[in-house]
């Protein structure tokens, strides 16, 4: 008897949507959401996301010392669920933040002057399941 898959929660989703969309204060408010109510094993997994979208949040906005915070927070959340989570390609998303956020990580300064690439900002795409829109 084979197991039909639990369906992602459609805040999950709707994160993911908004996070692809460069809402990254929207995909960490409806994620915190999602953190707040769950407490199973994902639960730190949802935790990284939404620092993930709060460190770019900040880098968009100038507050690098704010995304690199973020970013090395982030990591400690997510590098245990690697690398695929919920159908999250957790290595793939790391790897591109990582070079999103590289200026600032490599920056000596204390407040290091860079901006976001646009093109570098990296998207979430689940592997392995259809899922429909929230």
């Amino acid at each position: 008897m084979s197991e039909v898959a639990e369906p992602y929660d459609p805040r999950y989703l709707e994160g993911i949507r908004f996070f692809n969309e460069c809402e990254f204060f929207e995909a960490h408010e409806v994620w915190e959401d999602l953190w707040q109510d769950y407490s199973g094993p994902a639960r730190r997994f949802y935790q990284g996301l939404i620092q993930t979208a709060v460190c770019l949040h900040h880098f968009g906005n100038g507050n690098t010392i704010g995304a690199k915070k973020l970013y090395y927070s982030c990591r400690s959340y997510l590098d245990e669920y690697q690398p695929h989570y919920l159908g999250l390609n957790l290595e793939k998303l790391l790897s591109e933040l990582e070079t999103c956020c590289g200026e600032i990580l490599a920056s000596e300064e204390e407040r290091p002057r860079c901006e976001i690439v646009v093109d570098l900002i990296p998207e979430i795409h689940l592997e392995g399941q259809q899922s429909a829109e929230p």
